[in-house]
């Protein structure tokens, strides 16, 4: 089967895109947006809503396969491609990638969605990370239609990832209001929570970090009163944006202790603290959390350290897990541009016994959130991320529910071939 036409489409995003140097720098709220101007480049105001671009891709049946272009919330930042435009972005897939699909047979997944990751523009250098993810999402989609397969199947088959395709545990994001919406997680019983939005110090992480102490230990104590029974035992997951780093100073030794004693409230539950500092650059990045996770470790701590910023590609990702920088890898799916790469970094991360977090953004679709979810389940992740927006069940929705799908899907499948009659015994009883 091939591919016969390619549509574009503007669509909306779950969320907004955010200015994180502008909101570091102390821009306040203005109801839900927040005051000030911008401060980082492509940016027109501080916040602003996020865009997204659906492509279609005809195939020679007249089915159509899909996937959404979206960027993170907090584009431009550490080390990330800039704001996401829609428009811009069906420029380019109509100049640059339209001549590689339309006519193209769909025989590989792998090889077609490497041939569109490698493109480059008029510029020389390679399309948009989220241009290369939502194309790359819709010939996956192409490929599993056309072998009339879950995407999740192509994937593991094409990629022999040896998984059991079963749903993955998820993660959920608080946004701002963090105790309406962990008590939502709570109550829906979500397996590692809450993300908490430590993104200021003055109002969330306080000055000497006691703000999200008190917020630790709200989380342990509403646990205990609002679950059903003793079994639930979620993890907890904080990003902090950099933030406990500017609290402290920088001062590796001060933020080691404070995590500890940040582990210390967690308990009984596991504390994953993602982004405890920015050091500024990829390799100061890199010295900085393997002396922290090593820090913690002198401490007798089990804190975990989750790497986001400055660990954009495959590549970046390949030098943490090298050099023992994480304890949790958040492959942030849009960064990473083609969907393959999402599929090797997860695979790398869990090879080296590390948390592979099948991540992104609250700032996606429905549809790359479906997509992910196949990618999460086909590579074994460790935790996926409940996508897109930061209402907590519209993403726990999505991402569920596509992940129970697949797996009646494969289980249907299964039992009609281990029922099916030996083809033997049925010649011999004719």
């Amino acid at each position: 089967m091939r591919i016969r036409d390619l549509l574009t489409v503007p669509v909306r995003a779950g969320f907004f895109a955010d200015d994180q140097a502008a909101i570091r720098a102390g821009a306040e709220h203005d109801g839900f947006g927040y005051a000030g101007a911008p401060l980082t480049p492509g940016f027109d105001a501080v916040r602003q809503a996020g865009e997204a671009l659906s492509v279609l891709l005809v195939l020679d049946d007249g089915s159509v396969a899909h996937g959404d272009c979206a960027a993170v919330q907090y584009s431009g930042a550490g080390g990330r491609d800039p704001v996401f435009s829609a428009l811009d972005a069906a420029r380019e897939i109509d100049e640059h990638l339209r001549p590689v699909l339309v006519g193209a047979e769909l025989t590989s997944f792998r090889e077609l969605a490497g041939t569109v990751d490698a493109v480059r523009g008029t510029d020389g250098e390679l399309l948009h990370t989220a241009v290369r993810y939502g194309v790359t999402q819709a010939v996956l989609d192409a490929v599993a239609q056309s072998r009339h397969r879950t995407m999740a199947e192509v994937v593991r088959d094409e990629y022999a990832t040896g998984v059991e395709l079963q749903p993955v545990p998820m993660f959920a994001q608080s946004g701002d209001d963090r105790y309406v919406n962990a008590e939502k997680m709570i109550l829906k019983r979500v397996d590692v929570l809450p993300h908490g939005l430590v993104n200021h110090v003055a109002t969330k992480l306080g000055a000497r970090g006691e703000l999200l102490e008190e917020y630790v230990a709200w989380l342990v104590a509403r646990i205990g009163e609002l679950r059903v029974d003793d079994g639930y035992r979620p993890r907890f997951h904080l990003d902090t944006y950099g933030t406990i780093g500017i609290a402290f100073d920088a001062d590796l030794d001060a933020v080691a202790d404070y995590l500890a004693g940040l582990g210390r409230l967690a308990a009984p539950y596991q504390l994953t603290v993602e982004h405890p500092v920015d050091a500024g650059s990829r390799e100061a990045q890199v010295e900085a959390c393997a002396r922290l996770r090593a820090g913690l470790r002198q401490r007798g701590s089990n804190v975990w350290i989750a790497v986001d910023e400055w660990c954009n590609t495959l590549e970046d990702i390949a030098l943490f897990v090298d050099r023992g920088a994480a304890d949790v890898i958040h492959v942030k799916t849009p960064d990473l541009g083609g969907i393959t790469n999402t599929v090797e970094a997860l695979l790398l991360v869990r090879a080296a016994g590390l948390v592979a977090y099948c991540g992104g953004t609250c700032n996606e679709t429905d549809r790359s959130a479906e997509v992910s979810a196949h990618l999460a389940m086909a590579c074994g992740a460790g935790q996926v991320l409940a996508k897109p927006g930061m209402g907590v069940d519209e993403g726990l929705m999505i991402v569920g529910n596509e992940m129970a799908r697949v797996c009646a899907i494969v289980g249907a499948r299964a039992d009609a071939d281990h029922s099916a009659p030996d083809p033997a015994t049925r010649r011999t009883t004719q």
